[in-house]
Order: structure tokens, then sequence, then C-alpha cells
């Protein structure tokens, strides 16, 4: 891949930042636009760092130039007004135009396992999937009608040290670190997908750039299925502690915690499974390196390096324990 321009619109968050690193590791030319400095997730060393609204057409106009690339990223496209604004400016000047989607604008509950590609998408439960799926349906009309070459790229559920992948965050190591139940959502069943941002950037660099891409949409997905008691019991075994976790409807928990119950319950609550046979044509040889168990280490090493870092959410707590007394 060596000499490939591409440029990321954002990228500077937990996703791109691994990507961006795996990128320059390849030998991608690699700009980065952000509004400002990348804290918590640095942009590599390698990478040209610019500053600006990548919102703003005549920012970008004024920092990008006429600077032709082999492909656009966009990490921070949210709705069609933004998506819009990059086809008018990316139109003629850039050979793919990647869209970082997401996997929950697959319908709930999916009608048949596993997921493709071409399943059924159509998840309004929230904001967030509803405005990502109109702005896929944007992309694809401009594919069909005047070839603008769009990739739609969707993760799953990406994690990396910095982010314990269940909703209650680190309240929930606190918890069992002093033998505290943990409110798990249902019967705690249902199959999950987690894969690592390393994984991730591995699997998504060989599809920029890539023509077999363009047009296409991809799921960027880990392979590993587990149980959401099991990802509980893993990050449990890893901060060196048993988990006592009590099963709650996920109406229930909303109840609570009100500001879960969408994601609770028109995505967690239903079993995720992904075909992964076109990322496999996309990145051949690609298979994730890091199985959560692993994973989960590297969350808790990090966590516990720092006291800063531990932070429990007290509110939260408390609704946990009137969850659990409140049978």
């Amino acid at each position: 891949m060596s000499g490939l321009k591409v440029v990321f619109l954002g990228g500077a968050g937990m996703i791109g930042s691994a990507c961006a690193r795996e990128a320059v590791e390849q030998g991608v030319e690699l700009t980065v636009v952000t509004r400002g400095p990348a804290e918590k997730w640095p942009v590599p060393e390698g990478v040209r760092h610019l500053r600006g609204d990548v919102r703003d057409p005549e920012v970008l106009k004024e920092l990008l130039s006429d600077a032709e690339f082999d492909a656009a990223v966009s990490w921070i496209g949210f709705n069609r007004e933004q998506v819009a604004t990059d086809v008018e400016f990316f139109e003629g000047r850039v050979g793919q135009y990647v869209f970082i989607s997401t996997a929950s604008v697959f319908s709930r509950p999916v009608p048949q396992l596993p997921i493709t590609e071409s399943s059924p998408r159509r998840n309004d439960a929230w904001p967030y999937p509803k405005e990502k799926l109109e702005c896929e349906e944007l992309l694809e009309q401009a594919y069909r009608e005047r070839y603008f070459p769009v990739t739609i790229v969707r993760p799953s559920h990406t994690y990396d040290r910095t982010v314990v992948p269940v909703l209650a965050g680190w309240t929930a190591i606190e918890r069992m670190r002093r033998n505290a139940p943990v409110v798990v959502h249902g019967d705690g069943t249902s199959l999950w997908t987690l894969m690592h941002t390393s994984d991730f950037a591995r699997a998504f660099v060989p599809i920029l750039g890539n023509p077999h891409a363009i047009g296409e949409s991809v799921n960027v997905v880990s392979g590993e299925i587990l149980t959401w008691d099991q990802i509980h019991h893993t990050l449990a075994a890893a901060a060196g502690v048993p988990a006592t976790l009590v099963h709650r409807a996920s109406e229930t928990i909303e109840t609570e915690v009100p500001q879960w119950g969408p994601v609770l319950k028109h995505d967690f609550a239903h079993s995720l499974l992904f075909d992964t046979s076109k990322l496999q044509r996309l990145a051949p040889g690609f298979n994730p390196r890091i199985p959560f168990a692993r994973g989960a280490r590297e969350i808790i090493d990090w966590y516990d390096a720092d006291p800063t870092r531990r932070a429990v959410n007290d509110k939260l707590s408390a609704a946990f324990d009137r969850l659990i007394e409140n049978r």
C-alpha cells in the first residue's frame, strides 16, 4: 500500500486512531483533519495532521486545496446534510469515499442469522442508527446515479484498552471487586461480538483504495461470539475476582436507567452473528489476533495503572442496588 494517498475526516477517536497507526505502518501517505489536538488517542507520527472543522466546506477547501486522494474516510458523518456536503466536495477528486456507518442499521430482531451485508436494514429506535442509515441511502443513490465511488463500512461493537465494553463501564468492575452483584439484561445468553480496535484496523486498511470495494458495503466485525454473561465473567476474571450476575428484563432496567432503554431493547437484547465472507474477500488472510480474554486483561491493566481512570458512577451503582432488591 506504499504511496497510497488517504485523508481521514476526523479519525482522532478510538477506532480512527488505531486505523491511522495501521495505515502508516503499511506505508499509506495519510492526512488527518480534526478540529483540535488528539489527547486521549494521539495522532501517530508520520501523519500529516491538519486542524480545522471538516464540516465547514470553506475550511476544508482551504486545508486540502486542490489535493486529490486515492481514498477519503469520513469518521464523523452523522446525518444526510454532512454527507451531502462531502459528496459535493470530493466528487471528481477522490478515488474512493469510505463512510463509517454502524452495524446497528440492521433490523431488530434480525429475520435471519448470520447477518450479511444484504440483510434488511431498518432501525429507527433511536437517532444514531436511523441517521446513519439515511446517510447510507444518500451515498448509495449517489453511486447509482453518478457513480460516486462510495464504500460503506459497518463496525459493530469495537473497543480498546480504554473502554469497558458494557454499559456500566468501570462501575461494573468496581462492584465486582467489592463483591457486589452486577445487573445484566435479559437472561445473559443473547449472543454478541466484540472486536479490538487493532483487529479492526488490520481488516480496514486493506479496504482503502481497493477497487473491489467500490459500490459495496462491508461489515468489519470479529468472528468471536460471546454471551453477555461471558463478557462480564471474562472481565471479572481479568480483574481477579468472581462475578455475581443478576438478570433483569431490559424494560425493568429502563425504569431505573432510562437512557439505556433504546440500546438494550433494540440492540443488546438481540443476538447478533455476522457472516464475514465479504470481509475475507476484501482483506484476504485477515484473522483477529486479540480474543476478548486478552483484550479484557489490557482493559484492566490500563485502568489499574492510573487511579484517576477508575471513576465510579454512584447513581448508577445505586440504581443497580434497587434493581437487585426489587425482584
